[in-house]
């Protein structure tokens, strides 16, 4: 009788196995209500992240510390949460309406609150995705902090390195620090790092504000030093979920809300009953399409439409932008900022109101009755993305009657790392493969890669995967996803959650028609399998704005064509 001789695993099973650990473990961790990161209750999420070792992090499984991956989880978290011994993830409990001032991540939209010296609460209204973001986060973060302890931490008496109390002086100086104490600080901190002075003179100002040039040495102090506490006085940082956090989640109660807002104000303008036609975009993307020709006529005389959208994309051009939405508020578009909690805002877009100038695709011949209603919803996050979606293609239902939403077509159109290609490349992708699950979401995109070639842009099509967070992605994974039959030339967060949606209002609930059109394309925002090209690594900057007008043309010829 033969036997069949077990195979070594291979890294992408390792790695497959690890992220559904993490997940698995903070499921455990959210139920019991709290936990501490560097402690035997975290360690579990520590391992499981060191066998990953996602491409985001960097060298978080080596002696020396990330600091392109520090920099990428300091800018998604609160300032100042590295002084914090306590960290506690909250629903909305109304801190708003309290002395405590929100205090909003560079690079995530969510309020937190300062409590006191040692607290920092951080509110999460975009349900268990924005959790585990969070999570990874911490994990990261106090990993690298007991990097800085190890190498500043002589013995068990807590005596500390020349390095370390070179630092400590200058962070704590009460004195602005002249050009050469600033150098002597960064050289002794990228000895504590492990790090060259020039790898960290040159990261240093990313970390920095206007308000404090001092930051990057703040943070790397403070690390240090909370881990040094939690090994010579067993002062472990700890994490908490709010009672009330643990009870509201996965009850839709932000979405609800926010999608009752949308068909409240399409009943008060009498948009309900025409054409519906829904975007998640970003809130800039359409509006400026349809405007520009309204807005920009004299300069569109001298440049190219391309050149004022990449103009619009810069910051120092508020006046551009603040023209641009003037026009379109005066001429047919409503805005609905977010008031329920889930950050996300609404345009919509009356065409029987457009004045759409020389708009090759808006060309309306309809009757009024019978013109598209454009309903563009903000970036939702994650798992967030079935909730608003699930809640806003439900009928309203009030006191006098049942109102189904005559929806023509729903559009997909965001950021998302690829596989093959490089940063600006677009993705077209004709099913969502949902990562750790069995299930996938086959569907037909009325968008094909035909529509998009041309433009000196790689257009690719094929699946996609919707992964449980961009931060645990390594290359083992995506190499497997990428190379083997799955054939995936890309990778996202919320594909799978909307289609999981659209697919159950429209062929199990019945609340929208079947045939609905659905149009889905993505800009690549980075590509993980080429080292150097991480999220991590930057910004999409002007690269991005040619695929995302392109992309938002022919979203608005299909619709316009509907």
């Amino acid at each position: 009788m033969s036997t069949i001789k077990p195979q070594s695993r291979t890294r992408s099973q390792e790695s497959s196995a690890a992220i559904e650990r993490l997940y698995i473990t903070m499921r455990h961790l959210f139920n019991r209500g709290f936990y501490k990161p560097m402690g035997i209750s975290g360690e579990a999420l520590r391992e499981a992240l060191l066998i990953l070792r996602p491409e985001i992090y960097g060298t978080i499984a080596e002696e020396k510390v990330e600091l392109k991956g520090l920099l990428y989880v300091i800018d998604r978290l609160p300032i100042r949460i590295e002084e914090c011994r306590f960290i506690n993830l909250t629903s909305d409990e109304g801190y708003q309406d309290s002395l405590f001032e929100p205090i909003i991540p560079r690079k995530r939209r969510r309020n937190c609150y300062r409590i006191d010296e040692e607290q920092m609460n951080i509110e999460v209204t975009r349900g268990r995705s924005e959790i585990y973001d969070i999570l990874t986060h911490l994990t990261f973060l106090f990993i690298e902090s007991h990097k800085i302890m190890k190498r500043v931490l002589i013995n068990e008496r807590g005596d500390l390195t020349r390095d370390w109390q070179k630092l400590e002086k200058a962070v704590l100086a009460k004195a602005k620090l002249t050009k050469k104490e600033r150098e002597i600080a960064i050289t002794h901190t990228a000895n504590i790092l492990g790090r060259t002075f020039e790898e960290v003179n040159d990261i240093a100002p990313e970390f920095n504000t206007k308000g404090n040039p001092r930051r990057f040495l703040e943070i790397i102090y403070w690390l240090g030093k909370l881990a040094i506490l939690e090994d010579t006085e067993q002062t472990k940082r700890t994490v908490t979920f709010s009672p009330v956090l643990r009870e509201r989640l996965g009850h839709h109660l932000h979405g609800e809300v926010w999608a009752k807002n949308i068909k409240k104000t399409l009943k008060e303008k009498e948009l309900l009953h025409r054409p519906l036609h829904i975007i998640s975009a970003n809130m800039h993307s359409v509006m400026n399409t349809l405007f520009t020709p309204l807005a920009f006529k004299n300069e569109l005389a001298k440049k190219s439409k391309l050149d004022i959208y990449e103009m619009l994309s810069k910051e120092e051009n508020g006046k551009m932008r603040t023209k641009i939405e003037k026009t379109a508020l005066q001429n047919g578009m409503i805005f609905i900022p977010d008031e329920s909690g889930t950050n996300i805002n609404v345009q919509i877009f009356d065409t029987c109101r457009l004045q759409v100038g020389d708009n090759h695709f808006c060309d309306i011949t309809v009757p009024e009755e019978k013109r598209p209603v454009l309903v563009v919803m903000d970036y939702a996050f994650g798992e967030q993305a079935y909730e608003t979606m699930e809640e806003l293609l439900k009928p309203l239902v009030d006191d006098i009657e049942v109102t189904y939403l005559d929806v023509d077509s729903i559009s997909i159109m965001g950021k998302a790392g690829i596989l093959e290609g490089g940063k600006g490349d677009i993705m077209i992708p004709s099913a969502h493969l949902f990562e750790g699950t069995a299930d996938n979401y086959p569907f037909k995109n009325s968008l094909k890669k035909e529509d998009l070639v041309g433009h000196n842009i790689g257009v690719y099509e094929g699946a996609m995967v919707t992964v449980l967070g961009t931060s645990l992605q390594n290359r083992d994974i995506l190499k497997f996803f990428h190379y083997s039959t799955w054939n995936v030339i890309g990778l996202e967060m919320e594909g799978a959650h909307y289609q999981k949606a659209i697919q159950a209002a429209s062929k199990l609930r019945g609340n929208i028609k079947e045939d609905v059109e659905v149009l889905y394309a993505y800009y690549a925002s980075d590509n993980p399998l080429e080292t150097g090209s991480t999220l991590a690594s930057g910004g999409l900057g002007a690269t991005g704005v040619k695929p995302t007008y392109l992309i938002t043309e022919k979203i608005l010829y299909y619709i316009f064509k509907l």
